[in-house]
């Protein structure tokens, strides 16, 4: 009298002494004998374990054996309040005995556990919720007898159930396990939802749950999809039954309840029966055979009309004519499916495994007033295990052919049963006609194509890369502040006048000035820079080196600015001066252009004689700049005779690269002023 809630499956179970998880009663005594396939062992999992060990395990204990009856031996002796047991116990054989003993005691729940073949490593009891898990994903495996009626559970599926609910409880809720035999489940842990909604499915009650941190749900094949009873694509013709409901009421009018109204959702009255017995049905003919995994349920839906089937026998055929009861398998009884409790909530029951049929039939065992009802249909097509279309050669024509006939149509009945039966037998022989020779062909071919246009595409982005990379250095190297490739040449022809050159078997020329001048003249610092413009005028000859010229070339005054101004060197040495960016203004009494300067270059016969170069300043305004400070006059020495290389004075003190030790200043002739031209 101490056996508690007991589901013994062939491979798993669960077991707990009695009024678990409430305190056992005294003096109670109970034995459980566990048996599973030969070869096999068992191991046992306890979930909870509350015993009293006041007596040190004497009168109040668990017992576990290996095998059953008198040639059992004890594997271990257990008692103690909240006592944890990790680990698995495993028997020896394929049988073992548990044995509960209860004597007098005050306190103590009791036990839960859960049993499996040893080959079910990752086995788990049913009181383990997702918090007991730290993976996000997972998977365990749910013993036999799990629809517990002493836990429970919020949420359904699609939504996810809470994280509070029993594992595998919800995986039977759910249809990815039967209660009867357990089974496999993979969760799925995510973050939880405000409001988790309650359903009645597979017998297990799942409760309305509030918020929660996070939730599971559960991987499944995905076969649960609606076979056409709620969207019409199942023919009202190929929806019928066995009796049809037909009255007439207060009005008159006359109301049938047929077999077509018993669609899911589908606004009106249900398919009622006429007569109420266990003899009636509702019979949908699928039009082919196919994969059907569950089917959902309500009442009339009219609240004045309150019918409802609370429970019913499923069949199925392939032909309509002999027709076979759903049970499950290891059972030898047909399996009663809970109906509805009301008539207008949906009740879900899955069929594990499921039915592979094409006419399926509901036949109500137990209703409320009367049988009346609407469902729907889960499941998918049913593709695989097709059995292949069979080939005979032709019987030989001779006086035994009705024999023959008769014979073929057995073996080929024959064949089909055996191919019926068992659906998978001829999947690899399927699967190998799958390769056509021209598959290979066009997969050969890709595998030629593929790499060739990969290397093409890859060629033609590097080009494109390289022309572009090609394209922007081209643009730097043209800034702003750049000449053109093609105009770099003229540039430097242009630029050759103004840089000095120096020749290793000449020596340049001192320039000489006349001694009359040498009181008026005063060193002054020259930059080491040359400042290039625009090529209308001649830069400033302002470098430490003094320049050969070799071309008619003119200065260029600073636009914008008065003609007296003067721009201080910020290069200079301490001692500043001030000196003009170009030329040197001319005197006040002098003419309005510059006088050209002709210096005696003996030693640089380049130029032909006779040709003299002329340099000609012109001043901004039509009046001569004052003078700032004191300023330096520019005198040169004109010899017509003498070569006509131009070079600019070196400064009183400083000694120039081709000085000498004596300098000699002469004024220049006034009759040099006739030559100087005007340039815009």
């Amino acid at each position: 009298d101490g056996c508690g809630y007991t589901v013994l499956g062939p491979e798993s179970g669960t077991l707990a002494s009695i009024n678990y998880p409430q305190t056992s009663p005294n003096s109670t005594v109970c034995e459980w004998e566990i048996r599973v396939k030969p070869g096999q062992r068992v191991q046992l999992k306890f979930g909870d374990f509350d015993i009293d060990d006041s007596d040190s395990c004497h009168s109040s204990y668990l017992r576990v054996h290996n095998g059953i009856g008198p040639t059992r031996t004890e594997i271990g002796k257990y008692c103690g309040f909240g006592f944890q047991m990790d680990g698995l116990i495993t028997s020896k054989s394929n049988e073992v005995t548990v044995q509960f003993m209860s004597g007098t005691h005050t306190s103590g729940r009791g036990f839960l556990a859960a049993y499996s073949t040893t080959d079910k490593s990752d086995l788990i009891t049913c009181l383990d919720n997702a918090s007991h898990f730290s993976e996000p994903e997972f998977n365990k495996y749910c013993p036999a007898g799990c629809a517990i009626p002493f836990a429970d559970i919020s949420g359904t599926i699609p939504h996810g159930y809470r994280d509070s609910s029993p594992l595998c409880m919800a995986g039977v809720h759910a249809g990815v396990v039967s209660n009867t035999l357990g089974g496999q489940i993979n969760v799925v842990i995510s973050k939880g939802i405000p409001y988790y909604e309650g359903s009645l499915a597979n017998n297990v009650t799942s409760k309305v749950g509030p918020l929660s941190t996070s939730l599971f749900t559960f991987k499944t094949s995905g076969c649960y999809g609606t076979l056409g009873m709620e969207s019409g694509v199942i023919p009202d013709s190929q929806i019928t039954a066995s009796s049809v409901l037909e009255w007439s009421d207060q009005t008159g009018q006359v109301n049938i309840w047929k077999p077509e109204n018993a669609r899911l959702k589908r606004v009106g009255p249900p398919w009622a029966a006429f007569i109420s017995d266990d003899h009636q049905w509702l019979q949908i003919d699928l039009n082919k055979e196919k994969k059907i995994t569950g089917i959902i349920t309500t009442g009339s839906t009219l609240a004045e009309y309150y019918y409802y089937v609370s429970a019913y026998r499923i069949l199925y055929s392939d032909d309509a004519q002999k027709w076979t009861v759903y049970r499950e398998p290891g059972v030898d009884k047909d399996k009663i499916f809970q109906g509805n409790t009301e008539l207008y909530q949906e009740v879900r029951n899955n069929f594990i495994p499921p039915i592979i049929a094409r006419f399926f039939r509901i036949n109500p065992l137990k209703w409320h007033q009367k049988i009346a009802m609407k469902v729907e249909l889960l499941g998918c097509q049913f593709s695989i295990g097709r059995a292949p279309k069979i080939t005979m050669p032709p019987p030989p024509q001779n006086k035994n052919d009705d024999k023959n006939d008769d014979f073929s149509d057995d073996f080929i009945h024959s064949v089909k049963t055996s191919l019926q039966t068992d659906k998978t037998t001829f999947t690899p022989e399927i699967k190998n006609t799958t390769v056509t020779p021209s598959v290979t062909k066009d997969v050969a071919l890709a595998a030629v194509l593929v790499p060739v246009l990969v290397m093409v595409f890859t060629t033609l982005i590097l080009i494109l890369v390289c022309a572009w990379h090609w394209r922007n250095r081209k643009k730097k190297s043209e800034g702003t502040y750049d000449l053109p490739y093609w105009d770099r040449a003229g540039w430097w022809k242009g630029m050759k006048q103004f840089l000095p050159t120096k020749s290793a078997e000449h020596e340049e020329t001192p320039v000489r000035y006349s001694s009359s001048e040498i009181s008026h003249l005063r060193p002054r610092e020259v930059p080491t820079m040359l400042q290039t413009e625009s090529a209308e005028y001649a830069q400033p000859l302002v470098g430490g080196i003094v320049g050969t010229l070799h071309q008619r070339s003119t200065f260029k005054p600073e636009e914008g600015k008065e003609a007296s101004y003067a721009d201080l060197d910020p290069y200079n040495s301490p001692i500043q001066e001030v000196y003009h960016a170009y030329a040197e203004p001319l005197p006040i009494t002098g003419p309005e252009y510059a006088t050209p300067i002709i210096m005696d270059m003996s030693s640089h016969p380049s130029t032909p004689l006779g040709v003299p170069s002329i340099s000609t300043f012109k001043a901004a305004g039509n009046q001569a700049p004052p003078l700032v400070g004191t300023y330096n006059k520019l005198l040169s020495r004109t010899d017509s005779t003498s070569s006509a290389q131009a070079l600019y004075d070196t400064p009183k003190g400083q000694l120039g690269p081709g000085a000498t030790d004596e300098l000699v200043y002469q004024v220049p002739q006034s009759m040099a002023h006739s030559t100087g031209s005007k340039d815009e």
